[in-house]
């Protein structure tokens, strides 16, 4: 049978032959394994379009058990962005990201949609990757319904009373004893249920979140990835919150260390992006 779609390629191996295999994210049919027998080196429109950091429609044959692409066409092509070393590394490790939080031939449009503005946004932008890339995990973890608890304790479902303790513009209370976040429980808890889970577990992945951590996951789920044009975390809150998200990730959605993450090893800032 054949098909197309609408696909940004993620990565791509070579195999035997000559023949490579691209790991699509396509809108039509989500995470597919593509062969291909095209010549990535060349320059006809197929060879440009099976790159990674490449959105473009595909012409598929579609068997029983996989795909095999017969032709494809750029639609976008995000160059600029491996012309940049961080750009390139924090844009490689969304796609890695991805590419791991993704189930196999399953549809999800409202991603497909996300990583299309992040790889928009990620381009333009000139400073400050991490503050682009921690607003897309923060708003994928939302779309695939894997968000931590915010709004009420989630060990034993209490729900403070809210205060004022967010700042005048960002439309946020902070909840009044929910003042730590618990990896294992998956959210926030309350003071009562982490002293007990302390108790009975001295090794428990609890962190005081004294830095506001709801008010910034709660604007990151609520805006777009254009608001963040502008806006850059302080340096210390973001490496906090990535040390808690990679510790969130790791748990519940078995997302440890990426490939992409080895680069950052060797980074003298010992920054995750």
């Amino acid at each position: 049978m054949i098909t197309d779609t609408e696909g940004i390629v993620l990565r791509q191996v070579r195999t035997v032959g000559g023949r490579r295999m691209i790991l699509l994210f396509s809108r039509k049919f989500g995470k597919i394994n593509v062969g291909s027998s095209i010549n990535e080196g060349g320059k006809n429109k197929s060879a440009l379009a099976v790159r990674p950091f490449t959105n473009g429609r595909y012409e598929l044959f579609k068997g029983r058990e996989s795909y095999n692409l017969n032709s494809g066409q750029v639609l976008q092509s995000f160059y600029r962005i491996g012309e940049d070393l961080d750009k390139y590394m924090a844009a490689s490790y969304v796609l890695e990201l991805t590419e791991k939080l993704l189930p196999e031939e399953m549809a999800q449009p409202r991603l497909y949609q996300l990583l299309l503005d992040f790889l928009e946004e990620m381009e333009q932008r000139e400073k400050k990757h991490g503050t682009l890339v921690m607003a897309y995990i923060i708003k994928a973890l939302d779309i695939l319904g894997t968000m931590p608890c915010l709004d009420q304790c989630a060990a034993c479902g209490c729900r403070p009373e809210s205060t004022s303790g967010a700042s005048p513009d960002s439309g946020y209370g902070r909840s009044a004893g929910l003042h730590l976040f618990s990896v294992e429980e998956g959210g926030m808890i309350c003071d009562s249920c982490g002293q007990q889970i302390r108790k009975e577990n001295g090794r428990a992945l609890i962190y005081d979140t004294n830095f506001g951590i709801v008010d910034i996951l709660k604007y990151f789920q609520k805006h777009p990835l254009s608001d963040f044009r502008r806006l850059a975390l302080e340096e210390k809150t973001l490496e906090k919150l990535q040390h808690i998200l990679r510790q969130y990730l790791a748990y519940h959605l078995d997302v440890k260390e990426l490939k992409s993450e080895a680069f950052f090893s060797e980074n003298p800032s010992g920054h995750l992006f």
